[in-house]
């Protein structure tokens, strides 16, 4: 599923002007949850969903830090392993990533981290933050976002990517506001280092 998610900060309107959408993409392995994520954020409720047999797409307009709301264009794609090489297709240009585990299944993050590196070191996605929402925190079992992160092992990632996890639940929403607001924020700061380093006028 797709959904465009912006948010506010002070100072955002200076890099992004009030008409954009930042162009974010969820992926992650098949069953993770990243469709009832996303339409836990566009209705605000738990929608048992059904596999993404290609691609859904959603805007979502969010509040961030008390400004006005930022809309995302947010791109939900299966995570089937024959849907995977098409990832690329989507994350090409994307403004951020946002990479959906199982938290209850420990014995697939090693999968998951094989395929969060090959994405993340895409030579089109260089640099392209990444939220990690470590799913299902509201059933047992799960492990934390500290763990998860050790797992899928981010450190290993290139100093350039800007790299966050977030424990969260689709079932009652938990964790998602703060998640997306980091993913925001690490937007926002590769977008003023990238204008800063050209040297171009800001909007």
């Amino acid at each position: 599923m797709g959904n465009h998610l912006t948010e506010m900060a002070p100072n955002a309107s200076v890099f992004l002007p009030h008409f954009q959408a930042l162009h974010v993409v969820v992926i992650g392995l098949d069953s993770a949850g990243k469709t009832s994520l996303l339409y836990r954020l566009k209705f605000k409720e738990f929608v048992q969903s059904v596999p993404t047999k290609g691609f859904n797409t959603e805007k979502i307009r969010m509040p961030v830090g008390g400004s006005r709301a930022i809309t995302f264009q947010v791109w939900d794609v299966g995570g089937q392993e024959k849907l995977r090489p098409l990832w690329r297709s989507y994350t090409r240009r994307t403004d951020g990533m946002v990479f959906v585990v199982d938290a209850t299944e420990a014995e697939r993050l090693e999968e998951a981290k094989i395929e969060l590196h090959r994405i993340s070191r895409a030579s089109d996605n260089q640099g392209v933050p990444v939220l990690v929402l470590a799913n299902k925190q509201d059933q047992p079992g799960a492990l934390s976002a500290a763990e998860v992160e050790k797992r899928l092992a981010l450190k290993e990632l290139a100093t350039a990517t800007l790299t966050y996890v977030q424990g969260c639940s689709a079932v009652d929403g938990l964790g998602l506001q703060p998640g997306l607001e980091r993913l925001y924020e690490m937007i926002l700061k590769r977008k003023k280092i990238s204008w800063a380093g050209t040297g171009r006028k800001r909007w």
